[in-house]
């Protein structure tokens, strides 16, 4: 802080010197910038889009692998109940001839999202390379 003494009116007068301010505001500034926190980034989710031509759609749904859960936990491999105990050595068998190791998976939407964690954990422990989710919007078409 600065201070002007002296002058034609009589007695000391005191400016303030905002140099300072400023510094202390930029210094902020910079801090605020560094600290805002990134987007995060959760698991990559794949959504089958609807295809037009019907011969071929009917090739891709003998190929696709779509794993549901219900509200009661059970989980069943293109609707043949499996147990969750047998999921890995089933996903396994079903993906071992094949190049494209792509599954989804459709969950009740009243589950908790734990479930499905551990039923998504088990198909990349099954080297499954990409993993979908239905949504509920999807499944209802």
């Amino acid at each position: 802080m600065a201070m002007d003494v002296g002058g034609k009116k009589g007695g000391p007068m005191s400016d303030i010197n905002i140099t300072p301010l400023i510094d202390v505001l930029l210094v902020l500034l910079i801090i605020f910038m560094v600290i805002v926190p990134r987007t995060p980034h959760g698991l990559s989710t794949l959504i089958p889009q609807p295809n037009k031509n019907k011969q071929q759609n009917q090739a891709v749904l003998n190929r696709l692998v779509v794993v549901t859960i219900n509200a009661q936990q059970q989980v069943a491999i293109n609707q043949t109940p499996v147990s969750i105990d047998d999921l890995s050595t089933r996903l396994t068998d079903i993906f071992k001839t094949r190049n494209e190791r792509v599954m989804f998976v459709q969950g009740d939407p009243n589950l908790p999202f734990a479930v499905v964690a551990q039923v998504i954990d088990i198909a990349h422990g099954a080297e499954i390379d990409k993993i979908g989710l239905i949504p509920k919007a999807l499944a209802a078409q």
